[in-house]
């Protein structure tokens, strides 16, 4: 299946199914040959994010904010074509949203206060002087910014 048409689904899909598919689509994107931590992590940017509102309200608008995660930078011929991989980043993503929907206190965090992260084989971004957080298969994750839940 193509990225192009993934992301046409996601407009079309009701909500919470929409945010599903574009997680997993980012984590399928960004880190389908990282560890489930290393996936675990890029989700939970992914949902750290969408909290503070900076990037947009839902995963949707946060995963294709311009140039922030692969959505919007790989090319939307792109195929998604590793079938296994595929099946766990849903796997990784849906099991993500479960833990972020939990009080703060009972989530289990993978990288604490991460806002960004970087894979340095293909980027050196100018914020990756920022905190680093952890650094888990080939990405680093980076707490560039404080990012508070929005105001509700």
């Amino acid at each position: 299946m193509k990225l192009a048409w993934i992301l046409w689904l996601s407009h079309v899909l009701p909500q919470p199914a929409a945010d599903s598919l574009c997680l997993s689509t980012t984590v399928y994107l960004e880190a389908r040959d990282q560890s489930v931590l290393g996936q675990q992590a890029v989700a939970e940017v992914a949902l750290r994010r969408r909290d503070s509102g900076l990037w947009g309200q839902n995963l949707c608008q946060v995963v294709t904010a311009r140039k922030q995660f692969a959505p919007t930078i790989l090319s939307p011929q792109t195929r998604l074509s590793n079938i296994q991989a595929w099946t766990e980043a849903v796997g990784v993503a849906l099991e993500s949203e479960r833990n972020w929907a939990l009080p703060r206190d009972q989530r289990k965090l993978v990288v604490p206060g991460a806002s960004h992260f970087a894979a340095h084989a293909i980027a050196n971004p100018a914020w990756s002087s920022a905190f680093q957080v952890a650094t888990i298969g080939d990405h680093t994750f980076y707490k560039v910014q404080s990012l508070r839940p929005k105001r509700g």
